[in-house]
């Protein structure tokens, strides 16, 4: 792709997630209503002046439950990829720094979680756990932190052996100041890649288990519940079900091409590729 459809895609999807997180933020300000309030007398209204996307089976605005949805949204994902990096980081870390038995152990254990099937696991854990949305970021985080500790250990190896560290290490510089200051950086840039590469699959797989019943419980607003509370008016009122669908879509579309663009700005490999 051309250096200038990157840039123009890559801005497109920064615009696009700058809305989303300033309606997120400006919910309780830009909407009147109250996202859960029912109110039988205006149920299913059409599209109006006071209700722009009109109202659900139960009088609430859907335009307010989208955007107190974005809320929910995000801040979910925001918390289960802190989560996986946090994992990622500390036991991809240690393996590599520590090598030996410990580090086989660690990317054993690795490689079972990256033989599951991370959503039926996902599922699974939340019903030990119990439904809710502290359930949904636990198990999300669990099932997909593996791939992040494998990408850590290998930065960690490489960096090792490389000829300013083995220099410090010769100085006396101890393993967690080489890391701090040798290691860390570079390490969290390649993350940042990933992580923002997986936002848009990390929204679906919450939007998913919401749908399912295993995130939110009705009538909280998050755009899984509000697809599957609308499933029984799927043909007299299709539009309850495209709102949220569109809100998904237009999540994920943005934050893959703001990904594609922080990978083409901090992976060094691409950087020359492109020159």
């Amino acid at each position: 792709m051309p250096l200038w459809c990157r840039t123009v895609t890559t801005v497109i999807g920064l615009m696009l997630v700058v809305v989303l997180v300033g309606v997120a933020l400006l919910a309780p300000v830009l909407s009147p209503y109250d996202p859960n309030a029912v109110d039988v007398v205006h149920r299913l209204s059409p599209m109006s002046a006071e209700h722009w996307l009109g109202t659900d089976g139960l009088g609430r605005d859907v335009l307010t439950r989208l955007m107190f949805g974005a809320r929910l949204s995000l801040g979910t994902v925001a918390a289960i990829l802190a989560l996986v990096f946090a994992i990622g980081l500390l036991i991809g870390s240690l393996a590599g720094l520590a090598g030996g038995r410990v580090d086989q152990y660690l990317m054993r254990g690795a490689d079972l979680f990256l033989t599951l099937p991370t959503f039926v696991t996902a599922m699974c854990l939340i019903g030990v756990l119990g439904p809710g949305m502290g359930s949904v970021i636990i198990a999300v985080a669990v099932t997909h932190w593996a791939w992040y500790a494998r990408v850590v250990r290998v930065l960690v190896m490489s960096i090792r052996e490389r000829d300013y560290v083995q220099a410090s290490i010769m100085c006396g510089a101890s393993r967690w100041a080489v890391f701090r200051h040798h290691m860390l950086p570079s390490i969290s840039a390649q993350m940042l890649i990933l992580l923002t590469l997986d936002l848009g699959h990390m929204m679906l797989h919450v939007a998913a288990l919401s749908f399912l019943g295993l995130g939110v419980s009705p009538p909280t607003a998050e755009w899984g519940v509000m697809i599957s509370d609308a499933r029984e008016l799927i043909w007299t009122q299709p539009g309850l079900i495209i709102w949220p669908g569109l809100a998904i879509f237009a999540s994920v579309t943005a934050f893959n091409l703001l990904s594609d663009g922080v990978r083409d700005r901090l992976d060094p490999a691409l950087k020359e590729m492109h020159g």
